[in-house]
């Protein structure tokens, strides 16, 4: 009897427990005063309890019941809204079949065979399905970007597990795809950054040459020409051009147009070749342009950076600097050579004050070094020997064409521990080593870069047009284009430099190997500075007829390179292409000598050869002609790793 009232009072709200407890308790007492009332009092208490129990229960059973219906009705206002979704909808079981679509996805690609679409979205989907079933990761949405017709949608979409009638005690999944349009804001996006400003700096590169030879009565005109010109191809893109100097400008454009100076390819780098003057000699162009930045300011100071390696490639072409990448142009001027001296001697004294002021100099070249790297180290060893200053040469690798010098070299004792490996050169460089980096450029390029990360003083000398991956933070750079080879700037320094130099006859025959070697035997690229070098060096004790035993080969080798160049293909009638069959360490060299020789084939421009070191891909790159062969392999070079000949134009 007990248990039955505690299990009755159990489903009875605690408030009606209170107030049947104090019933009771009034009962007794009205029962002890007067056991008369005992009967009636049982009586009512039961029907009291009995009543109270009725009524919880009643009232339970309604609030299920509104509960049900508040249930039937939200799952009834789900699915309306699912059916009748304003978003194009679409339901996807696992294997990238439809389930169901709703009617506004019909209505919307009505006239558009929309399961073309539907497989392509499956095919990318599905490893991902998979993947996060697998990993259990079915709660991340899916976004997806997909242009439909003219339409761009993005997809949003969301995992739903259930169990099937046939597969109850395993849970499959689908998926939800809404397809929401979203071309208004990709169009707003593209207008954003389309109105967005691309700063851009053009110099002439030969003003004032130009204008020294001009009469008084002609300069007017030629300067009209080029303002007119300058200012018909900004009016191209919108632009504002800015005349910031006698031969500055800075370009401001928006990036909208930036993909049409792309497709232009800077034509008015030959428009201004076209102004004709008295002199008949070409006005050339720097053009440096970018994007990169948040304010105009950021821009300008990335252009002219970017300008800074227009500058070094020689001049005569534009670069485009995006996303860090510099994109160039043009350049397929002749390099004019600089009459004036000037900057030769300001750099030989500063290198001078540099060599003194530090305890050892290191010097390199590049990897498979030649006569011009070798020769003009040995002019810089001997530039710090006069100063008195220890110097060392890095060398790691004995390539054949140094192998007749080195074999001479070797005879000399005071060379003996002049030339050391990386190994060494790293133990010893400290803070005070001042590292001279000859023939080269490049990080990539140079022969130990171990011993580049750790220098804090820098000097380049190099002859070739600056290329996107040069070293940065130099002390002291003398990069000239026009020369024939760094052994001719070497030479230069060593000429202006205060203290006498007094080369050996080696030192004198490796830097006129150099300059021989870059030259063809002097016939191309070679300027009357050129000529006062090798007579400065002659006048030192060059003996021609050792220097051009260092250059001979061996018959094999000649056998080799002519077969080279008997499998050539020419293509467009000027551009000489082959490949260097065998894998072969030396492969680099062999090439070069290839592409040199191809170039003195009746109406060869340029060539082009192929060959494989067991590393990796070489190619050698010459011209004679238009062709810019540097910007050719730059374009395979950031597809690729491959080594890379120097080029000669």
């Amino acid at each position: 009897m007990q248990n039955n009232n505690r299990k009755v009072f159990d489903t009875i709200i605690s408030r009606t427990k209170i107030y049947l407890g104090i019933i009771f308790i009034l009962l007794v007492i009205i029962c002890v005063e007067n056991i008369k009332f005992i009967i009636p009092s049982i009586i009512v208490y039961g029907i009291l309890v009995g009543y109270t129990f009725f009524a919880d229960r009643k009232r339970k059973s309604e609030i299920s019941e509104t509960l049900q219906d508040l249930t039937l009705s939200v799952d009834s206002a789900a699915k309306t809204s699912l059916i009748n979704s304003p978003f194009p909808l679409v339901i996807l079981d696992t294997d990238g079949s439809i389930i169901w679509r709703s009617s506004k996805f019909i209505s919307e690609f009505a006239n558009i065979d929309i399961n073309t679409y539907i497989d392509d979205i499956n095919i990318e989907i599905k490893e991902q399905i998979q993947d996060r079933i697998k990993n259990q990761n079915t709660n991340k949405d899916i976004l997806k970007q997909i242009q439909i017709d003219s339409k761009i949608y993005k997809i949003m979409g969301r995992y739903v597990n259930f169990k099937k009638k046939d597969r109850k005690n395993k849970k499959d999944y689908m998926i939800i795809l809404y397809f929401i349009d979203d071309t208004e804001n990709i169009k707003l996006q593209k207008e954003y950054k389309d109105s967005k400003s691309c700063v851009g700096i053009i110099m002439i590169d030969n003003y004032d040459e130009i204008m020294q030879r001009l009469d008084a009565s002609e300069k007017p005109q030629v300067t009209a020409q080029i303002d007119k010109n300058m200012y018909d191809w900004a009016n191209k893109t919108n632009g504002v051009l800015i005349k910031s100097d006698r031969d500055r400008y800075v370009y401001l454009f928006e990036q909208r147009y930036l993909e049409e100076v792309k497709e232009d390819k800077f034509s008015i780098l030959d428009k201004i070749k076209e102004i004709d003057n008295k002199e008949k000699v070409q006005l050339t162009l720097s053009i440096a342009v970018s994007n990169e930045g948040t304010t105009d300011k950021e821009k300008y100071k990335s252009a002219q950076a970017a300008m800074d390696v227009v500058l070094g490639r020689g001049g005569d072409q534009a670069v485009i600097r995006e996303n860090e990448i510099y994109k160039f142009f043009g350049g397929r001027a002749q390099e004019v050579e600089k009459r004036t001296k000037v900057k030769a001697r300001v750099v030989a004294h500063a290198l001078e004050n540099l060599i003194k002021e530090s305890k050892k100099v290191m010097i390199m070249g590049h990897t498979n070094p030649d006569m011009d790297s070798i020769g003009s180290c040995m002019g810089i060893y001997r530039l710090a020997k006069t100063l008195d200053t220890n110097a060392y040469i890095i060398n790691n690798e004995d390539t054949s064409t140094l192998k007749s010098f080195k074999d001479t070299l070797e005879k000399d004792p005071e060379y003996e521990d002049v030339i050391i490996n990386k190994e060494v050169a790293l133990e010893n460089f400290d803070e005070d080593t001042l590292l001279v980096i000859v023939d080269t450029h490049k990080i990539n390029y140079v022969d130990s870069p171990e011993i580049l990360e750790q220098a804090k003083k820098i000097v380049i000398i190099d002859h070739h047009r600056r290329s996107a991956d040069f070293i940065e933070n130099v002390t002291l750079m003398f990069q000239e284009v026009y020369a024939s080879s760094a052994a001719e700037l070497v030479t230069e320094l060593l000429q202006y430099a205060e203290a006498k130099i007094d080369l050996k006859t080696i030192e004198a025959e490796s830097l006129y190997a150099g300059i021989m070697m870059d030259t063809k035997n002097f016939t191309f690229k070679t300027g009357v500075r050129t000529f006062e070098a090798a007579a400065y060096l002659r006048r030192c004790g060059v003996d021609i007829i050792r220097v051009k035993k260092w250059f001979q080969s061996d018959l094999a080798s000649f056998n080799l390179i002519a077969d080279i160049v008997r499998n050539a293909e020419i293509v467009n009638d000027t551009i000489a292409i082959s490949i260097y069959e065998n894998v072969d360490k030396n492969a680099n060299l062999i090439c070069a000598k290839a592409a040199d020789e191809l170039l003195t084939i009746s109406d060869i421009t340029a060539s082009f050869v192929i060959g494989n070191t067991g590393e990796k891909v070489c190619i050698s790159g010459r011209s004679i002609g238009d062709i810019n062969v540097q910007v050719i392999l730059e374009k395979l070079r950031r597809r690729r790793t491959y080594y890379f000949s120097r080029s000669t134009s």
